[in-house]
């Protein structure tokens, strides 16, 4: 094909091919023009219909707008309405109120008014009085002789005379009222008490004595330069003195119980023949634990004895500590038992727990077997010791009041205190030194004698009565029962002493005359 040919073909071709381009571009835009037409129509339609439904809705919110703002305008006038009534009552009330104070006020001024001439009528009648009086105090003055000072401390002394008459008379009436049946009843139980109370007393001292076989031993106890007896002092806390008594050794010391550990120890000594320091050493371990077996079985024989059961055993070996321990030289568990007994008695008598006396009775000394270990008085021991192995509210109330410390909150507390006194007033249960009896016998005198109206004081029956002979010109007899009264009272303030004190106050008047 020749080249020209072939170039007007592709020339046409290409012609062709720009023509259909172009033709299917103005038809797609021709297309895309009648879409967008009808699209702008279709949004204004939309566009008017939105508008329609928002005016409705602008009038439909206005129209409820309306009736919500008349409705709140009703009730708020309603409300207007209720609160203008309300103040209305209330002023009115108040209008009455006013009126009803004006009237008040009125008859206030009108009382206030009559009160006014009554005060000035009283005082025109209170002025007549003290006139009055004044008169009568001269005119009673001129007669009487009396100044008023004078004549109110004669008066007062004369009120205190017949009132202190009156009360010593009072007081001896319901005092013989009272022993009449009191006295009779309380001195039988007491005698019955003792009476069937038979209990052997010991009275233990300070010293133990030891015999020995022959005077040979005191050289094998003494030792090679004086080990022995140094082993033996040392181990037991006992002074041991070998002097020129024959066939004896005096064992010394204030602990009664390491005195008796050091008398078993030298007795088996004594007995083995044996006697240098690893013996000693062994003897004594020995004895130890026969004086530890020795006051159990003590404690549970006092318990037995009494018939008290169910005490904490260490109770029952602080009991049998007190075997050894000595009161005014009494010997304190000896003491306790007695007290039980009579505690038991007593309680029998007048209906209480014979038990419970029993027991407390059996305790109220118990702070005695501790006070060399412990601080403190026997009593806040006793208590402490009561607490802490639970006894009962009666037997700790009964160990902390038998010496008066405290009140007794039962009728056990009292047995206790009246049996204690009893078993301790007894003749010869304690022994007292020569000084210290002399003193207290001095002190009672002493306290008699400063009382006005005592002309001389005498303390005998071994303290237990304080005789006083009175100056019959200064106390009479209706006074000596106050006055008497009066002495107990300073004594038991004062002074400390087992059992009870009888004051016997006489009053003697003699009428001398000589004939010449």
């Amino acid at each position: 094909m020749p080249i020209g040919s072939a170039m007007a073909t592709v020339l046409v071709a290409i012609t062709t091919a720009l023509i259909s381009f172009f033709a299917g571009m103005f038809y797609r835009k021709k297309v895309a023009e009648n879409k967008i037409g009808s699209a702008e129509i279709a949004a204004a339609n939309i566009i008017e219909e939105v508008k329609r439904g928002a005016e409705a809705t602008r009038k439909e919110i206005l129209l409820e707008a309306k009736e919500e703002s008349i409705r709140t305008k009703n009730e708020a006038e309603k409300e207007a309405k209720e609160r203008r009534n309300e103040i209305m009552r209330l002023e009115h009330r108040l209008i009455q109120k006013e009126e009803a104070l004006d009237r008040k006020s009125e008859s206030f001024e009108k009382k206030d008014e009559q009160l006014q001439r009554k005060i000035e009528a009283l005082d025109r009648q209170r002025d007549d009085i003290s006139n009055t009086l004044e008169e009568h105090k001269t005119e009673l003055k001129r007669i009487s002789g009396f100044s008023p000072e004078q004549a109110k401390e004669y008066l007062i002394n004369l009120i205190k005379t017949e009132a202190t008459m009156e009360a010593a008379a009072l007081i001896k009436d319901i005092e013989a009222k009272a022993k009449l049946e009191a006295d009779r009843r309380a001195k039988k139980i007491i005698s019955n008490a003792i009476q069937r109370c038979a209990v052997d007393h010991v009275a233990e001292t300070t010293v133990s004595v030891v015999t020995l076989p022959n005077d040979e031993m005191k050289g094998r106890i003494i030792g090679r330069e004086g080990r022995n007896i140094r082993m033996l002092e040392s181990l037991t806390g006992i002074d041991l003195i070998i002097d020129d008594t024959p066939e004896a050794v005096i064992l010394s010391g204030f602990d009664p119980i390491r005195r008796e550990i050091a008398r078993i120890a030298l007795e088996k000594l004594i007995l083995d023949g044996r006697v240098h320091p690893a013996r000693i050493e062994e003897m004594v371990e020995k004895a130890k634990k026969e004086v530890d077996l020795m006051i159990r079985e003590e404690g549970e024989a006092a318990t037995f004895e009494t018939s008290v059961h169910g005490i904490h055993a260490e109770l029952v070996r602080l009991l049998g500590k007190m075997k050894f321990r000595t009161s005014y030289g009494q010997n304190v568990l000896k003491h306790s038992i007695e007290v039980a007994h009579l505690c038991g008695l007593m309680a029998a008598e007048v209906g209480a727990d014979v038990t419970m006396a029993k027991r407390a009775g059996l305790l109220h000394d118990i702070g005695k077997a501790a006070d060399h270990d412990m601080e403190g008085s026997h009593i806040s021991i006793g208590v402490s010791l009561c607490k802490k192995y639970r006894e009962s509210d009666i037997v700790i109330n009964a160990v902390e009041s038998h010496h008066g410390d405290v009140e007794p909150s039962n009728i056990i507390s009292v047995l206790v205190q009246a049996a204690d006194a009893i078993s301790a007033a007894r003749p010869g249960a304690r022994r007292e030194t020569l000084e210290s009896y002399i003193k207290r016998l001095q002190t009672l005198e002493s306290i008699a004698d400063e009382f006005k109206g005592v002309e001389k004081s005498f303390a005998i029956q071994a303290g237990r009565e304080l005789r006083i002979i009175i100056i019959p010109e200064d106390v009479d007899d209706a006074s000596m029962t106050v006055l008497a009264r009066e002495i107990a009272k300073r004594i038991e303030n004062e002074l400390e002493y087992p059992g009870q004190i009888k004051v016997n106050l006489i009053r003697e008047t003699r009428a001398i005359e000589y004939a010449k």
